[in-house]
């Protein structure tokens, strides 16, 4: 038995946030039904069309949940929300500035119908303060939040290569309802909570601010390189690869400077006696962790770096993820269905093959529509009418 199975969430989801969360909460068991617009859904199965035609974001969160579509400004499609409700357990939603309110789907509405349900609302800024309306997307809480400030070089900003906001958005909304879910077994009554796209980041950001505090200065923009240790970060070597390398302490830099760069003279050196002083001077000691690589090749390095037990990486893109040895070893992927059939799915971390992990398919739009109503109670004939009106 999975550790959520019993548990039924309904969720009006778009684009990263919610979905991620909610696909989380189906990976442990519990049954979701996403709730979409007749004839458009999500909009994120429209970003792009690279898994067979399908949207990479969509397949990626979207896995072992079951599609309805209502028109949820129809008063019939409203009521089949509520029944909906009537049994459920979480209910999770990310759509825009108000849009519950409006709908009647709001807390302090629901709480008086269904005291037992857990309401989950995930929005940009949170549902009060002076930016409660303000629209959100991942990439503008990156640069609200202060982290666009401090990546990218040279004054140049660069945005996360994945929605890290909206991400971080999930996992606090996923790891709240299993905590509110874990405090109704001991109340019995449901509970509201409201987390902030900017909240979440700005809690993932609190090193730099703290680092930044009483109006000291910032990390510097230090690229792929570590804004406060070095050397940490991104070496090219002789034969044009790049090997990503880095110290955390006075006996790795002993290591590094015998063992990797083979000068051991370099360890005495005053411009670089501790942390601060080779951040301080990290362009002089670049210069001279550059030149010394330029004679070996990544596997050279690597293999001095294995030696000297200095913690690196290879600089891989997504074909050597893909093929990734580690991944292959531990059995860590698998094969999920998907209208456009099946695709290779990342095990969920942490579960284990030998748990028969939940990697249900991929539902195309409005797919358990019809036996969701059926469910419900809703005869043929009624099924047709809401069809026939566009309610669902």
């Amino acid at each position: 038995m999975r550790p959520l199975e019993g548990i039924k969430v309904v969720t009006f989801e778009h684009a990263i946030a919610a979905p991620f969360c909610t696909r989380q909460l189906a990976d442990l068991g519990a049954r979701v039904i996403k709730v979409e617009r007749p004839g458009v859904g999500d909009f994120a199965r429209g970003y792009d069309e690279r898994v067979s035609g399908l949207a990479s974001h969509f397949v990626w969160t979207n896995r072992s949940k079951e599609s309805i579509t209502l028109d949820v400004k129809q008063p019939a499609a409203l009521d089949v929300v509520h029944k909906l409700l009537a049994d459920a357990d979480v209910f999770v939603q990310n759509l825009a500035p108000g849009a519950t309110q409006r709908l009647g789907l709001d807390y302090d509405t629901l709480r008086e119908r269904y005291p037992r349900l857990i309401v989950c609302d995930i929005s940009g800024y949170g549902l009060d303060g002076p930016f409660r309306d303000k629209k959100a997307y991942d990439l503008l809480i990156q640069s609200e939040s202060g982290f666009l400030s401090i990546t990218g070089s040279d004054g140049e900003p660069a945005k996360a290569g994945c929605s890290i906001a909206d991400i971080a958005a999930g996992m606090y909304a996923y790891s709240n309802i299993l905590a509110a879910l874990i405090e109704r077994g001991r109340t019995g009554r449901g509970r509201h909570i409201d987390v902030s796209m900017l909240e979440s980041m700005v809690e993932w950001m609190s090193y730099p601010l703290y680092y930044a505090i009483d109006g000291q200065s910032p990390p510097r923009q230090a690229g792929a390189s570590h804004a406060t240790i070095f050397p940490y970060g991104p070496f090219k070597a002789g034969d044009g690869h790049t090997v990503m390398l880095g110290l955390q302490n006075e006996r790795e830099w002993k290591s590094f400077c015998e063992t990797v760069l083979r000068m051991p003279e370099l360890a005495a050196d005053e411009r670089f006696g501790s942390n601060s002083r080779r951040v301080a001077n990290r362009d002089e000691l670049a210069s001279v962790i550059v030149r010394a690589f330029s004679t070996l090749t990544a596997a050279d390095v690597i293999d001095r770096l294995e030696q000297a037990g200095i913690a690196n990486a290879r600089m891989n893109d997504m074909h050597g993820v893909w093929t990734h040895e580690q991944l292959a070893a531990r059995h860590r992927w698998t094969r999920v269905d998907t209208p456009a059939g099946a695709i290779p799915a990342l095990l969920p971390p942490g579960i284990a093959p030998s748990d028969e992990p939940r990697m249900d398919p991929v539902p195309a739009l409005g797919q358990h529509t019809d036996a969701v109503l059926r469910e419900l109670g809703y005869a043929d004939e009624q099924i047709h009418t809401l069809h026939a009106s566009g309610a669902v």
